[in-house]
């Protein structure tokens, strides 16, 4: 008869994913704004740490956002951020729909 245990320090490292809900959101605003014309193209990664949404203004380029989701800052800065090119964060919450509407924010055009 075979047993077999795991340890602890044998941890399976299963990717973090953004669920179905959460996905409808984030394709929402995305839809919107591809619809004005702002954004062209979006990419999905799944790390073991966290699940990113990079967007693009052009396909070539870097990722203008990124929307983040980092299950071990949940209890504190909250899960969900908005990240900008630059590596800096815009936006932190622990609700998701509270994070993106950092892009529902009224636009400002100069008139000249």
């Amino acid at each position: 008869m075979n047993v077999q245990t795991r340890t602890n320090n044998a941890k399976t490292h299963e990717p973090v994913f953004f669920h179905r809900l959460e996905l409808d959101q984030i394709m929402g605003v995305y839809g919107r704004m591809v619809a004005a014309g702002e954004w062209r193209d979006y990419a999905l990664n799944m790390h073991k740490d966290r699940a990113v949404f990079s967007i693009f203004k052009r396909a070539a380029e870097m990722p203008i956002y990124r929307v983040e989701k980092q299950p071990a800052l949940a209890r504190r800065q909250g899960a969900f951020s908005i990240v900008s090119a630059e590596g800096v964060i815009l936006k932190r919450g622990h609700e998701l729909k509270s994070v993106l509407a950092f892009f529902d924010r009224k636009r400002f055009n100069v008139i000249g």
